[in-house]
C-alpha cells in the first residue's frame, strides 16, 4: 500500500506538548529509598547512617550535623551509596564528639532535597541523682524505696536485699521500672539493707544501701484515715511506650486502691493493668489514654479515703495530615503550597527551598501553614519541602514548582529612576522594554521597605502609555525598593533593577503621651517614651515642655534636647493641680503640641501615705489597653488597694475601679479606636489615699484603608481546653506559623452557653498561649473563643470550644431526712436532694446505729445512687434506739451530714401507736398487721354483701312463680276427667293434642323441648344441687303449713320432648318438719338416698334456649317444688318427704327406678344429638 500523507494526530500532539511537565504529575526527578533513623551506640563502635536517595544522574549527597557540613576524614566518610559511616563513635565535649542531629541532602539538576532528623546518641548512664534512704516501720505496715538515675538507653532498676537479688514482684513486693521498691505487709524478715541496680548497655550502676528498721507493732493496733504515701506524678509519655502511676497507701485496716479518669472515661482495660498493690501500668500508650488519674485510697466498709491524681501527656511525633503538591506556573503567577502537621507538642512547620530554608520577603509569605510566592521569577522554580519538628521527631513533604516561560516575552524595563518629592512620595521612572515592547499591555510597579524583614510588599498597575509613576503614600524618614514589572498577554517580563529610595523628614505627626508621678509634695516627675518612627517622621531633635496651674494662665516652659525622656519639675505647691503638655520637633520644625494633662501634687502631711505607683500603659490593640504597674518594696507595706481612673480627653473624669492590694495589672476594654485617654493610678491605705500617677495614651486605628488590602493575621489553632476544679478552666493554643517581629497578644473570649446578656461576655487579655480563667460558676457548660493582635491587625476567632467546669462538693446536706419504721425489723428512709443549685450528686451515703454502737463509734454504711432518694434499713434489733443521718457525694467530694434522726424500734410493733401508720414524703405507710386486718375486713364485707344480693334475687323468682301457680284442688282429677277420646285414640283441643296414657306414664305433648310440667308447674330440670337446697330450704320454711294434699309419682321423659303427667294425691300431716334435719331427711332413708344418687346420674348437658330458660326461672319459686323432688340430690341430703310413711315412699322409690332405667336404655341412642336427659321421683 502507498503511504498515507496527512497531518500528525492531534491526541499526539496534545501529548507531546505535555510530555515535558509530566514530571509534575507524578513527581520522581528525585527522592529518597533510605533516610537517616535515630541510632544509639557504643564508644569506639561503626555506625552507618543511611541515605539513598533515586532520580536523574548524576546525585550529589552532602551531610549536614546539626546544620553544619560534615567534613571527610579517615574515620568519618561517605559510602557509594551515599550513606555516612563513622568507623569509631566519639564521645568527647563539645565540637569533637559525634552526637547530634544528621541529615544528608540530595542534589540534581532538578533541585535538592533534605532528609529528616536523625539522631546519634552514644549510649551512657550516670550517676544517682536519688539515692535511698534508711526508714523505720512498724511491723504490718508499708515500706518504700527509691532512686533516679539518668542513662541512654533507659535502664533496667532492679533490688538487692542484703545483697542478694529481689524478685520483680511478689504478693508483697513490686519493683517499679521508674526506681521504686514497694514492701506491702512488713515483716522482721525485711529488715536489712537494701540498694538499687541500675544497667544498660554502658555500664551498671549501684547506689548506696539504705536500712529497713522493722520495730513492733502496738497492741490493740489503733485505727486511723487512709494516707497515700507515693501518690502518681505528672507524667509525659511518647507513643507506644509504657506509663506507670504509683499509688501506695496506709491506713487500718489497710485501705484498697482504686483508680478512675476525672473526665469520668472508662479506663482501657485492654492496655491496663494494675501492678502490685495499686500501681498502675499503661502499655502501647496511645492519645487516647491522655487525661488526668485519680487514685483513691479507701478503708475498707466506710466513706473515708483520700484521693490523688496526675496528668499523663501523650507525646506523638509530627505526621502529616495534608501535603503539598508539585505545581506548574507563568512567569509573573501566583503559587500556593499548603502543609498540615499534627502531634505533641504541636509541630513546628519550616519552608525549606532546595535544601535551604525559606524566609519571608516581598513575595514570598508563609502565615498558617501555608508558602505562598507571589510575582512568580524563574530562580523559584525548584523543590520545596515543608518540614514539621518537634521534640518527638520529624517529618518531611516535597513538591516541585516548576516556571513556564513564554519565548516571545518581552524584555525587562531598563533605566529604573527614583526622585524624592517630599516626606511621603517618590517619583519613579523607566525606560521601555528592548525587546517585544510593542506587545506590552501594563505596567506593576512593586515597592515596599527597604530596612526590617517581613515587609509588605505593594503593587500599583498602570497603562502602557505612561513610563513614570509617583507612589504617594509612603512614610516619611524611610528607606523604600523599588523594581517595575511588563505584562503581554501570554506572560510577564523578569523584573527590572531593584533601585532605593528614602523620602524626607517631616515634622512629628503627633506628640509623645506623658507620664506624671510625685516622689513629694513639690515635685512633679515627667517622663514620656520616644515616639515611634511613624509618629515622629524623622529624627526628634528637641522637646518643648510647658506647664502652669489649673488656676492661673501664666505658662512656664523650656525646651529639652530630643535624647532626654523625663524632667524632673521641683519647688511646686503642694496640693495644687498643675496642668502640663509637650511638643517635639525634627529639622523640618515643631509637631503638634499634646493636649494639657492634669496632676495634683500631694498633700503636705507627716502622716505615710503610699507613694504613686510606677504605671506602664500598653495598646493590646484598637480598643484595649493594658495597665501595669509596681509598688517599691518599702512603699507596699499597709497597702489596702488600688483605685483607677480613666477618660477620654475632653470628657469628664469617670468613677474609680476599685482593685485588690495584689492586683499588678488591669485591662481597660471597650475603647474607641483612635482616640487619647487619660489614666490615673493611686494606691491607699488606713490613713487615706497615696500619690497618684497619671498617664496618657492613644489607642491605635483598627484598621487603615491601604491595611484592607493586607490579609488578616491567621487565628490560633489547636484549642486545647480541661479542668480539675469548679470555678476555673485552663485554655492552651497554638500560634499560627507566620514569622513576625512584632508583639502577638491574644483575646480570650469566655461565656457560659446559650447566654443571653452580652454584656455578661468575658473579655481577657494576655500575650501568652495559655491562660488559666478563674472565677467561673461550677457545674456550667461554657465556651472560648481565641483571637491574635499583631501590628493593629486582629485575626477571626478561633473555632469555639467547648468545657464544662466540674460540680462542686456538695455544701449543705439532704434535706426532710425521715425515718419510718414499716415493719417489724425494718425501716425506710427518705430525704431530698441539698438545697444547692448547680451541684450534681453521684451517691448518697446513709449511716446507722445504735445509741450504745454511736457512743462507740460504730456505724454501718449503706449507699445509694444519686438518682435514688430513699433506701431500707433492715434486720434492725428491737427494743432499740437508732440514729440515722445522711450526707450527699460527687466526684469532687463529699458534703456534710445530715442531723442526726432517732428512730425507737418496739419490741412489739402495735405496743407504739405511732408505727403503724405514718406520714413521709406525703406518702400514707401502713405496717402489716394493720393491712391483715384491713384485708379481712374487706372480705367479710364482700361475703355478706355477695349473700344478700342472693337472697334478694331468689325472693324475685317467688314472686314470678306466684303468678301462674295453679290451686291444688283445682289441678287434681281423675284419669277419665281428662278428656274425650275419639275412635284412634287422639283427643282434640285448641293448641294441643295430648294421647291417653296410664297413670304414671308421660304424654309427650308437644316435642322438642325438655320442659317438664306437673300438677304444680313447670319443673326446672337442672341438676344444680346448691340452688335445689336453697328452694327446698326456702319451701320449709314459706310452705310448710300449707301443703296439706301432695301427689306423689315418678316422672319420666324422652330426651327432646315436652312431658304432662296427672299424680295420685296424697295427704300429708301437718306435722312436717320444718327444720334443717327435716330437709336433709332420715338419718336411715338409704333407699331413698340410693334412689336420688341413680336419679341424678344423666346431668343437664346445659343447652337452654331463651323460653327453656324463662321458664325455668319461673319453676325456681320455693312453692313450685314438691318435696318428692328432693330425692335429685345426691345421698337424701335435700330430701323434704313426710316422715310418716318412710315405707311407701321406699317401695315407690324403687319402683321408679326401675322404671328409670328402662327410660334411659331407651334413650341413649339421643345423646349424639345433644338431648337433656333427666330423671325425677315423686
Amino acid at each position: 500500500m502507498a503511504p498515507v500523507k496527512g497531518k500528525p494526530e492531534p491526541r499526539l500532539l496534545l501529548f507531546l506538548v505535555f510530555l515535558p511537565i509530566s514530571g509534575v504529575l507524578c513527581f520522581s526527578e528525585l527522592f529518597f529509598i533510605k533516610e537517616p533513623h535515630d541510632v544509639t551506640a557504643m564508644r569506639k563502635d561503626a555506625v552507618i547512617l543511611d541515605c539513598q536517595a533515586h532520580g536523574e544522574a548524576p546525585i550529589d549527597v552532602r551531610w549536614f550535623k546539626n546544620g553544619v557540613k560534615v567534613m571527610e576524614s579517615e574515620r568519618v566518610y561517605l559510602l557509594s551509596n551515599g550513606s555516612l559511616y563513622i568507623s569509631e563513635v566519639e564521645s568527647r565535649r563539645a565540637d569533637k564528639s559525634d552526637e547530634g542531629f544528621y541529615q544528608c541532602l540530595a542534589h540534581n539538576k532538578y533541585g535538592a532535597i533534605l532528609s529528616q532528623k536523625a539522631r546519634l546518641t552514644i549510649a551512657s548512664i550516670s550517676s544517682f541523682s536519688i539515692q535511698p534512704t534508711s526508714i523505720v516501720v512498724t511491723e504490718g505496715s508499708v515500706a518504700r524505696f527509691s532512686c533516679k538515675i539518668s542513662a541512654h538507653p533507659p535502664p533496667i532498676i532492679t533490688w538487692e536485699h542484703n545483697r542478694v537479688t529481689l524478685p520483680l514482684a511478689t504478693e508483697r513486693i513490686t519493683v517499679l521500672s521508674s526506681g521504686v521498691l514497694q514492701i506491702h505487709g512488713v515483716q522482721r524478715a525485711d529488715a536489712g539493707n537494701y540498694r538499687c541496680i541500675a544497667t544498660n548497655i554502658a555500664s551498671r550502676r549501684r547506689s548506696t544501701e539504705a536500712a529497713l528498721t522493722v520495730t513492733p507493732s502496738p497492741s490493740p493496733q489503733l485505727r486511723y484515715r487512709p494516707r497515700i504515701i507515693a501518690g502518681p506524678q505528672n507524667v509525659s509519655v511518647s507513643l507506644h511506650q509504657s506509663a506507670i502511676l504509683e499509688c501506695m497507701a496506709t491506713g487500718n485496716p489497710r485501705p484498697i486502691i482504686s483508680w478512675s479518669r476525672a473526665d469520668s472515661k472508662s479506663i482501657d482495660v485492654y492496655n491496663t493493668k494494675v501492678l502490685g498493690n495499686g500501681n498502675l501500668i499503661i502499655t502501647d500508650i496511645k492519645p487516647q489514654h491522655g487525661g488526668v488519674y485519680m487514685c483513691r485510697a479507701t478503708t475498707p466498709g466506710t466513706r473515708n479515703y483520700t484521693v490523688s491524681s496526675a496528668n499523663i501527656t501523650v507525646l506523638a511525633p509530627p505526621s502529616l495530615v495534608e501535603w503539598p503538591e508539585s505545581l506548574t506556573r507563568p512567569r509573573a503567577g501566583t503559587a500556593r503550597f499548603v502543609c498540615h502537621a499534627e502531634g505533641v507538642p504541636t509541630p513546628q512547620i519550616t519552608w525549606l527551598k532546595n535544601g535551604e530554608k525559606v524566609h519571608s520577603n516581598g513575595r514570598i509569605k508563609m502565615y498558617n501553614s501555608k508558602l505562598v510566592i507571589n510575582q512568580i521569577i524563574p530562580e523559584d522554580d525548584a523543590i520545596y519541602q515543608c518540614q514539621a519538628e518537634n521534640e518527638q521527631g520529624s517529618v518531611l513533604s516535597m513538591a516541585r514548582l516548576i516556571v513556564v516561560m513564554s519565548e516571545d516575552r518581552p524584555s525587562a524595563p531598563r533605566n529604573i529612576r527614583a526622585d524624592t518629592v517630599s516626606s511621603s512620595a517618590i517619583l519613579l521612572a523607566w525606560e521601555r522594554p528592548q525587546y517585544n515592547s510593542d506587545k506590552v499591555i501594563a505596567y506593576s510597579v512593586h515597592y515596599m521597605k527597604a530596612e526590617g524583614l517581613n515587609n509588605e510588599e505593594y503593587q500599583v498597575v498602570i497603562g502602557n502609555d505612561t513610563t513614570r509613576y509617583i507612589i504617594d503614600d509612603l512614610e516619611p524618614a524611610r528607606n523604600y525598593t523599588f523594581y517595575v514589572v511588563a505584562y503581554m498577554p501570554m506572560g510577564a517580563s523578569r523584573m527590572s533593577d531593584n533601585v532605593f529610595q528614602h523620602t524626607l523628614e517631616d515634622v512629628p505627626l503627633r506628640a509623645p503621651e506623658l507620664s506624671l508621678t510625685s516622689r513629694s509634695p513639690t515635685d512633679i516627675q515627667v517622663s514620656w517614651q520616644p515616639l515611634p518612627d511613624k509618629l515622629s517622621r524623622g529624627r526628634v531633635s528637641a522637646y518643648r515642655l510647658s506647664y502652669r496651674t489649673s488656676a492661673e494662665n501664666t505658662v512656664s516652659q523650656f525646651e529639652l534636647p530630643g535624647e532626654k525622656t523625663n524632667h524632673l519639675l521641683e519647688n511646686l505647691q503642694p496640693d495644687t493641680i498643675y496642668l502640663l503638655r509637650i511638643v517635639a520637633a525634627t529639622s523640618i520644625g515643631w509637631g503638634e503640641q499634646s493636649a494639657w494633662t492634669s496632676h495634683r501634687t500631694p498633700k503636705a502631711s507627716s502622716a505615710r501615705v503610699p507613694l504613686a505607683p510606677e504605671l506602664h500603659l500598653e495598646p493590646l490593640n484598637c480598643t484595649t489597653i493594658l495597665a501595669r504597674w509596681q509598688l517599691a518594696v518599702r512603699n507596699s507595706a499597709g497597702v489596702q488597694g488600688y483605685r483607677l481612673f480613666y477618660h477620654e480627653e475632653s470628657q469628664p473624669e469617670n468613677a474609680p475601679l476599685q482593685l485588690r492590694a495584689s492586683d499588678n495589672r488591669h485591662t481597660i476594654g471597650g475603647l474607641d479606636p483612635r482616640k487619647k485617654y487619660h489614666v490615673k493610678l493611686l494606691a491607699y491605705n488606713f490613713v487615706g489615699e497615696g500619690y497618684q500617677a497619671d498617664q496618657t495614651i492613644s489607642t491605635p486605628g483598627c484598621v487603615s484603608v491601604r491595611d484592607r488590602l493586607v490579609p488578616p493575621p491567621p487565628p490560633p489553632h489547636n484549642v486545647y481546653s480541661k479542668t480539675n476544679s469548679s470555678t476555673a478552666v485552663f485554655l492552651h493554643w497554638g500560634r499560627p506559623a507566620f514569622t513576625s517581629s512584632h508583639a502577638v497578644n491574644y483575646t480570650i473570649r469566655c461565656n457560659p452557653v446559650g447566654l443571653q446578656n452580652a454584656s455578661l461576655v468575658l473579655y481577657l487579655q494576655t500575650n501568652e498561649q495559655s491562660l488559666l480563667v478563674r472565677d467561673l460558676e461550677p457545674n456550667t457548660k461554657y465556651e472560648f473563643a481565641i483571637r491574635l493582635h499583631i501590628d493593629q491587625l486582629s485575626s477571626p476567632w478561633s473555632p469555639v470550644v467547648y468545657q464544662s467546669t466540674c460540680p462542686e462538693a456538695p455544701m449543705l446536706p439532704p434535706s426532710n431526712v425521715k425515718v419510718t419504721l414499716i415493719e417489724d425489723g425494718t425501716a425506710l428512709v427518705s430525704w431530698k436532694p441539698p438545697d444547692e443549685s448547680n451541684i450534681a450528686v453521684t451517691h448518697y451515703t446513709i449511716l446507722y446505729t445504735t445509741r450504745n454502737a454511736w457512743i462507740a463509734g460504730e456505724w454501718q454504711v449503706l449507699q445509694r445512687e444519686g438518682t435514688i432518694s430513699m433506701a431500707l434499713l433492715e434486720n434492725l434489733r428491737p427494743g432499740q434506739v437508732y440514729l440515722v443521718k445522711v450526707s450527699a457525694s460527687n466526684n469532687m467530694g463529699d458534703g456534710p451530714f445530715s442531723h442526726t434522726v432517732e428512730l425507737t424500734v418496739w419490741s412489739d410493733l402495735s405496743s407504739d401507736p405511732r408505727q403503724s401508720t405514718a406520714f413521709s414524703d406525703g406518702f400514707y405507710h401502713l405496717d402489716q398487721k394493720s393491712m391483715t386486718g384491713i384485708t379481712v375486713g374487706v372480705c367479710i364485707a364482700l361475703i355478706c354483701i355477695i349473700i344478700c344480693a342472693f337472697i334478694i334475687v331468689c325472693r324475685g323468682k317467688n314472686r314470678k312463680f306466684s303468678a301462674v301457680k295453679m290451686h291444688r284442688g283445682g289441678v287434681s282429677t281423675s284419669a277419665s276427667d281428662a278428656g274425650q277420646l275419639d275412635s284412634d285414640g287422639q283427643a282434640e283441643s285448641a293448641d294441643v293434642t295430648v294421647p291417653m296414657m296410664s297413670e304414671n306414664h308421660f304424654i309427650d305433648a308437644k316435642g322438642g323441648t325438655s320442659l317438664m310440667i306437673n300438677s304444680l308447674g313447670p319443673v326446672q330440670p337442672s341438676a344444680d344441687k346448691k340452688k335445689k337446697w336453697f328452694s327446698c330450704r326456702n319451701n320449709v320454711k314459706q310452705d310448710s303449713n300449707a301443703l296439706e294434699n301432695m301427689r306423689h309419682g315418678a316422672v319420666s321423659y324422652q330426651p327432646g320432648s315436652t312431658v304432662l303427667t296427672y299424680e295420685v294425691e296424697l295427704s300429708i300431716s301437718q306435722d312436717q318438719p320444718n327444720t334443717l334435719q327435716a330437709l336433709l331427711g332420715h338419718p336411715g332413708d338409704s333407699e331413698g338416698s340410693s334412689n336420688s344418687e341413680g336419679s341424678h346420674a344423666t346431668g343437664d348437658s346445659g343447652r337452654y334456649s331463651h323460653d327453656e330458660t324463662e321458664m325455668t326461672n319461673l319453676s325456681s319459686g320455693a312453692s313450685s317444688r314438691p318435696p318428692s323432688l328432693a330425692g335429685e340430690d345426691s345421698g337424701g341430703s335435700d330430701y323434704c318427704g313426710p316422715a310418716e310413711e318412710p315405707n311407701e315412699l321406699s317401695e315407690e322409690s324403687q319402683a321408679d327406678l326401675k322404671l328409670l332405667e328402662s327410660v334411659q336404655n331407651g334413650c341413649c341412642h339421643h345423646e349424639a344429638q345433644g338431648s337433656s336427659q333427666s330423671a325425677l321421683s315423686l
